[in-house]
């Protein structure tokens, strides 16, 4: 049984606590503001956005066309061919367990996969709406998750971080240095 705690506050104290940055925003529209500015105040050129243009055409033709203005190039497929060049990549978070700050995701797209572990920067929006308690109230979910395999379901808790026999922590090594979740206050993602 479920606790009664606000689970967005719960979520967002247990992100900055693996070194997740976390925003509140209301709109998709901020959250594309949000990662263009973002890789453009650090240099990069390369933003991805795999899906975006299928789960809400709308916002993918307002963030290409944001993009374009900002002269950042936007990617929805094929990022194989740009993975040297990936700065930032966008996703939509399917749902997020707020005891651990996990994001979990159907990656079964490679791209959605490159998108999430190999740009430098990962941007996620969780629809609010979206965050449970612990695992085991997303049983059901990820059982749905496994009718129709192969499937691939990533957990994602904070920036790569990885250390070495003198415990010398390094971040960014095997994924994204940075962690972003826009924690979305209306659920249109």
């Amino acid at each position: 049984m479920e606790p009664r705690v606000d689970l967005k506050e719960m979520m967002k104290e247990k992100a900055r606590a693996v070194q997740s940055i976390v925003a509140e925003i209301g709109s998709l529209e901020e959250a594309l503001r949000y990662a263009i500015d973002l890789t453009r105040s650090q240099g990069g050129t390369h933003l991805a956005a795999p899906g975006l243009d299928k789960r809400d055409p709308a916002a993918w033709s307002l963030f290409r066309s944001l993009c374009k203005e900002s002269g950042i190039s936007l990617v929805k497929e094929n990022l194989r061919a740009v993975i040297g060049k990936l700065h930032t990549g966008f996703t939509v978070a399917d749902y997020a367990i707020a005891e651990t700050a996990t994001l979990v995701q159907d990656s079964s797209s490679e791209d959605l996969r490159i998108a999430t572990m190999l740009s430098e920067i990962h941007v996620a929006i969780l629809p609010a709406s979206r965050i449970v308690f612990d695992a085991m109230s997303l049983d059901s979910e990820l059982k749905g998750y496994m009718t129709s395999p192969p499937s691939y379901v990533a957990f994602i808790s904070g920036a790569s971080r990885t250390a070495d026999i003198e415990r010398v922590l390094t971040i960014g090594v095997h994924g994204p240095q940075e962690l972003h979740i826009l924690i979305l206050n209306e659920d249109r993602a």
